[in-house]
């Protein structure tokens, strides 16, 4: 039987909905189901209701996930290292969450690989993760801003475009009747001409969740607020954002311009509502990607963006928009000890609101012709198949050329040399 190449991962718990997640869960199922890795995944970012290993019943032994605090620890690595002998390490979110793992550096790195897909920075150029960079032997890019910073930044690293991807098959338009059928089902004396917004993220503070329910109000009053309803899914009370159900009780907004959803469903029950909603938000100021806005494009429905991270290249291509995208009206300097500074794109309520009054005064058909268009351009730059190749080429790649433990190539251990 033959070896099988053995990839640690470490990232978002794969078995959560966040987009960082799913695409780990998607990449690893795409090496499994090759017939030629193995993976030990650390799952991090959530709560976990205990830390036992869990082992994924249809892939066997050949994929066993051990639930972390937030992004797992030095002795853990080193520990699971020892036990598994992984060829690659493999880890994704933004490069805060990693300098712990760098330092490590001299101690992964001379048994095997380090392979980084980097999920969000932001311009000016952050110089000061140079050398966080440097410390893997490959960066996969989520997005073409963040490849350009790559590229900037660490320029000698070997680097590759590879944004997220949707399974178009699952997220693809449904017919009119259905989605006219499900919207009376769902809602009480449903009004066919009312217009349905949809957000879908989770509520955090970079997500923008109570300024989008604050200025929703705003576009209400001006169009009548029997004309229009916002649905978001997602948790009004959760930690780490605000009280959204307060904020509604505050304006006063008690005849259903807002509703929930709350519980997780499934990407059938996902498609069914980005297809009942006429146009799909999301502002957030920090945006690596934005998963949920390419899957609304791939069910045929127009976005509205703020023009930061990977959303301004999913809103249009340079030459064709699928919604609109609002520029920042301004750009918040943060920082943390770890993270100096990085910009967090603003937009303004003005903007957003008249992009709402634009989407909502847009005449069906033209509506109809952008979720068309935006479809065609997920097909074509964000396709599935594409996405599992440009992972399974990688891995093939970088396993060849670096080789692990015994066949490490490519890496020299430094030392500090005394002068």
């Amino acid at each position: 039987m033959k070896k099988k190449i053995k990839v640690m991962t470490l990232g978002d718990m794969p078995l959560s909905p966040s987009g960082v997640g799913i695409q780990t869960k998607n990449i690893i199922e795409c090496l499994i189901q090759s017939g030629d890795y193995s993976v030990i995944t650390l799952g991090g970012a959530i709560k976990h209701p205990n830390f036992n290993p869990i082992k994924i019943e249809q892939y066997g032994d050949d994929w066993i996930i051990y639930p972390v605090e937030g992004f797992g620890s030095a002795d853990i690595i080193r520990s699971l290292i020892r036990t598994h002998k992984p060829d690659i390490l493999w880890f994704m979110t933004d490069p805060r969450f990693y300098e712990w793992l760098w330092v490590l550096e001299n101690e992964i790195r001379p048994l095997m690989p380090m392979v980084y897909y980097h999920v969000w920075d932001n311009v000016p150029y952050p110089f000061y993760n140079k050398s966080f960079y440097e410390s893997n032997d490959f960066i996969a890019t989520i997005s073409k801003l963040t490849d350009d910073i790559v590229a900037n930044v660490a320029p000698k690293i070997d680097r590759e475009y590879v944004p997220h991807a949707i399974q178009g098959d699952t997220f693809k338009p449904l017919e009119a009747e259905q989605i006219e059928r499900v919207k009376k089902e769902n809602f009480t004396n449903w009004e066919e001409d009312k217009f349905l917004f949809l957000w879908n993220n989770r509520n955090a503070r970079r997500k923008m969740s109570s300024s989008v329910i604050w200025w929703f109000k705003e576009f209400l009053d001006k169009v009548g607020h029997d004309k229009a309803c916002l649905l978001m899914h997602t948790d009004p009370y959760d930690p780490n954002g605000p009280n959204l159900e307060a904020i509604i009780h505050e304006l006063g907004l008690a005849n259903g311009e807002i509703m929930f959803s709350r519980a997780k469903v499934t990407n059938e029950h996902l498609t069914v509502m980005y297809n009942m909603a006429d146009c799909v938000i999301n502002i957030a100021d920090a945006e690596g990607f934005g998963l949920s806005t390419l899957e609304s494009l791939s069910c045929g429905t127009p976005i509205i963006v703020c023009m930061t991270g990977g959303l301004q290249e999913q809103v249009t291509d340079g030459k064709n928009w699928f919604g609109i995208g609002i520029e920042p009206a301004s750009k918040a300097v943060i920082g943390s000890q770890q993270v100096p500074f990085i910009f967090e794109d603003r937009v303004s309520k003005e903007d957003f609101i008249d992009a709402l009054l634009k989407v909502y005064n847009m005449p069906k058909d033209e509506l109809r012709a952008l979720g068309k268009l935006g479809r065609e351009h997920v097909m074509k730059n964000y396709n599935f198949e594409t996405f599992k190749e440009q992972w399974l080429k990688i891995m093939k790649q970088i396993h060849t050329k670096h080789g692990s433990w015994e066949t490490r190539k490519n890496y020299k251990s430094w030392t500090f040399k005394e002068v």
